[in-house]
């Protein structure tokens, strides 16, 4: 594949500071040579900034950094819009969950000038299915999905969507932290949710495979949206928003395997990984490993690691 790097150092989106340095971790662990060792061609486009815009203000007082985080939903929709146009199989590098923003309805406009259905896999232990209004703790990582999904509650004040991901295409999985508005506003909708408890009685397997049928049988575009906290924090704790119960490294890397085999992904984001956390880089070294999966790299080929 031709791999298009995309360093978005945003931590605007969370209270906790370190998402900055998520990008250049991720080079560190040889992000790059590790897709050329499986033969893809690989750009690196360095790190984006946010647009500069007007003050943007809501009257939920809670919320921080809205300006700022609507400018990098206007650089980041571009960026994922052009390359994909392009061909490219963009890897956006975060940065916190707030890059989605941007990222997402990005790849979606590229994928409905193309006549493409857009589907979504969000492996993460929170749903971010606030609207503006709704949002408690005002961490604009929260939001994501809602937005790119078209709920109201934004207009006005995050970009004008040019094309919304349809909610029966949206698959989230491994969620475990869900408040209160969010869960009312999933009842009225048509996301799947498998939550850790669904997983632990059914297995991973089972509604992933389904839901590449429906992707396949569609013929769509998969955009990937991985979440340090989708693992279990003992794994990986290189993240400012841990919930106890999440993927193991079996499970992770059975889904990115199985996302390989499918041949459907197009696009990716990497989020929330915050270094400031981490231990010895073990988890951007996992998360690259995870992402090895992904393009190409089986069970066998994994090399021993130490620590």
């Amino acid at each position: 594949m031709d791999c298009c790097l995309i360093g978005i150092p945003v931590q605007t989106g969370t209270h906790q500071n370190g998402c900055i340095m998520g990008p250049d971790a991720f080079r560190t662990a040889e992000l790059s040579e590790t897709l050329a060792d499986l033969g893809h061609t690989v750009s690196d486009q360095g790190n984006l900034a946010p647009q500069i815009i007007p003050e943007k203000n809501h009257s939920n007082k809670a919320i921080h950094h809205l300006t700022e985080t609507v400018g990098w939903a206007q650089t980041l929709e571009a960026a994922a819009y052009t390359a994909t146009k392009k061909g490219q199989f963009p890897i956006f590098l975060g940065g916190d969950h707030s890059l989605s923003i941007g990222t997402v309805p990005g790849v979606t406009r590229a994928a409905k000038d193309k006549g493409q259905e857009q589907f979504v896999l969000w492996l993460d232990a929170h749903p971010d299915f606030h609207v503006l209004s709704s949002t408690q703790s005002g961490n604009l990582h929260g939001t994501p999905m809602a937005y790119c999904t078209g709920r109201a509650g934004f207009e006005g004040i995050y970009p004008d969507l040019r094309a919304a991901v349809p909610p029966e295409n949206v698959c989230m999985m491994g969620i475990r932290s869900v408040d209160e508005a969010e869960r009312a506003a999933l009842a009225e909708d048509a996301v799947q949710v498998f939550d850790m408890r669904a997983l632990d009685e059914h297995g991973i397997v089972k509604p992933l495979r389904a839901f590449l049928e429906r992707v396949a049988a569609a013929n769509g575009a998969l955009h990937v949206s991985l979440d340090v906290d989708f693992l279990e924090p003992t794994i990986a704790p290189a993240v400012g928003t841990t919930v106890p119960g999440g993927a193991t490294f079996r499970e992770a890397h059975l889904v990115m395997e199985m996302l390989n085999d499918s041949g459907l992904v197009t696009s990716l984001d990497m989020v929330e990984l915050n270094p400031f956390l981490d231990e010895r880089g073990r988890t951007a070294n996992l998360m690259v490993d995870l992402c090895a999966s992904l393009f190409g790299r089986k069970v066998l080929d994994r090399p021993t690691q130490s620590y």
